[in-house]
């Protein structure tokens, strides 16, 4: 487990670093005096931490804004607030944060917190593991899926987002080719893509997800391990996961995200 301790009071950071290690024998700290250089270490470093506590009231990045970042570059990050001021409470709800520990901070308030926080469920080992919350992403048993065209990924993602449902040609294209006018190329075009899709799958044994069936195309959603699909059952960590990011490089996909906005409301 990685944990980041985000503080810019010294003498507060060092003792919260000595308490949380306390708590979590054996687990990897890393302690930071400000937001931007924890956001640093995520982005550029490839530091992914499970836990982050983090102030609220600190100069630069605030903590709040920081979580509102975590929520879309690494989601199921879980963000405990450490504070001295109660007024950030329904903040910190809106935006969906794990804990909230008022300071002066305490083992036991600690203990508490992380007995609380949800633990994510193990990727399902024969199942496509799909993220749709911030940008869309495929992998297979830990590992992204390579597609050789965007547009052949882009979709699978229209696929996912239909949950299962039959999709025809008509549907597929507008989304895909927004002005496109010439029906017939655009058909072939899809053809092409289907293909690839499905050489794509059966590359790493998956062929069996995509189902055609009296020209419309559908994948099997039984066979998908994804957020939104998670979301949508009512699982909580993926209802804190989602901050509002939604398959952020297809402007089809605004529809869907505005849904899940007045869904959360």
């Amino acid at each position: 487990m990685l944990i980041f301790v985000i503080e810019d009071e010294p003498l507060q950071l060092r003792a919260a670093e000595r308490m949380i290690a306390e708590c979590v024998p054996g687990a990897g700290i890393q302690t930071f005096s400000n937001a931007e250089d924890a956001l640093t270490a995520i982005t550029e470093e490839d530091a992914v931490p499970d836990i982050v506590f983090s102030d609220i009231e600190m100069p630069g990045l605030s903590g709040l804004e920081l979580a509102v970042k975590l929520k879309t570059v690494v989601p199921n990050t879980r963000i405990i607030f450490v504070t001295a001021y109660s007024r950030y409470a329904l903040d910190a709800y809106r935006i969906h944060a794990q804990g909230y520990i008022m300071k002066p901070l305490t083992t036991e308030a600690i203990r508490e917190e992380l007995n609380a926080v949800p633990v994510s469920a193990a990727p399902e080992p024969d199942k496509l593991q799909v993220c749709c919350f911030g940008h869309f992403e495929v992998f297979w048993q830990g590992e992204p899926v390579i597609f050789k065209r965007k547009q052949t990924k882009e979709l699978l993602a229209i696929l996912i987002d239909r949950e299962g449902a039959a999709c025809t040609a008509e549907e597929i294209i507008p989304a895909l080719w927004e002005n496109e006018t010439d029906m017939p190329a655009a058909g072939q075009r899809l053809r092409n893509l289907i293909s690839d899709l499905k050489n794509t799958l059966q590359g790493i044994g998956m062929e069996g997800l995509l189902i055609r069936k009296r020209r419309q195309i559908a994948i099997r959603k039984d066979l998908v391990d994804c957020d939104y699909y998670r979301m949508l059952e009512g699982r909580i960590e993926d209802v804190n996961a989602y901050c509002g990011a939604y398959m952020i490089d297809y402007s089809w996909a605004e529809l869907t995200a505005g849904k899940l906005y007045f869904r959360q409301k």
